[in-house]
């Protein structure tokens, strides 16, 4: 891989496990010294700082705007420097709505969303400043598309490309962008322990599970890899980017072209 973000620093969110951590050790591998944030055992926690580079974790809860500010303030400390700035925290919660729990609506409006809004207010700053700047909401399929029983889900991630979208207008001189990712179902350890109880619950083969109904609206019927969104990433945080701006991109094995 080329080493085409020597010199520039990165914060991702959420990045100790699954799309973060990946998208976080192609950026380290391409030269940008990077921190970490999420939650999980101290072994967990170990092996994802080990994987990119020794690199600094903080602990900062999404859900708390003041930490959210500490954590872009702590990271600028570190490394002098903020170049990139990937909003990746989520939660997810499934219910009908006149069921769902208010605290879990509030919870994924706060991680999902609003967590995203701190930190681009924080890191915006020092961005204009220096006179760069390249930002990554990852979203979702569904911050374009709905599936029911995910209204809070849903709801937070169209936020999430809106937003994308004012904050890319604001900074269209800037030399800053402000891109959203959107993935389908992504291989990861949580999406994958979602297949063996549709199995069972409808009584058929874990493939027919993952095919017929957990990969139903995604027309390539394979999980999309946590590498692939890792290399869109890659990509937009480059040096042949900067044209892209306030783009929703879906990575969904044709999800949307449906």
């Amino acid at each position: 891989m080329e080493r085409t973000l020597e010199g520039q620093a990165a914060l991702v969110t959420g990045s100790t496990s699954g799309i973060g951590l990946a998208i976080a050790t192609f950026l380290h591998r391409a030269g940008a010294r990077v921190m970490l944030n999420g939650f999980g055992k101290p072994e967990e926690i170990a092996a994802a700082r080990a994987a990119v580079g020794d690199a600094p974790h903080s602990p900062a809860d999404m859900s708390k705007p003041a930490e959210v500010g500490a954590m872009v303030a702590n990271a600028e400390a570190q490394f002098g420097r903020l170049d990139i700035l990937v909003n990746n925290a989520g939660i997810q919660f499934v219910s009908p709505v006149e069921e769902f729990p208010p605290e879990k609506w509030d919870a994924i409006i706060a991680i999902n969303l609003s967590s995203n809004f701190h930190a681009i207010a924080a890191a915006l700053p020092g961005m204009k400043q220096r006179g760069h700047g390249r930002i990554i909401n990852v979203a979702s399929a569904h911050g374009l598309v709905a599936s029911p029983f995910k209204t809070a889900y849903v709801a937070a991630k169209h936020g999430v490309v809106g937003l994308t979208k004012s904050v890319a207008l604001e900074v269209a001189e800037e030399n800053i962008t402000c891109n959203a990712i959107c993935p389908g179902f992504v291989r990861t350890p949580l999406a994958e322990a979602q297949v063996k109880p549709l199995a069972e619950k409808h009584g058929i083969s874990e493939e027919a599970a993952l095919k017929d109904h957990l990969l139903a609206k995604q027309p390539s019927k394979r999980w999309i890899e946590v590498d692939e969104v890792a290399r869109m990433a890659l990509w937009l945080v480059g040096p042949d980017s900067g044209g892209v701006n306030g783009a929703a991109l879906s990575i969904d094995g044709g999800w949307l072209a449906a």
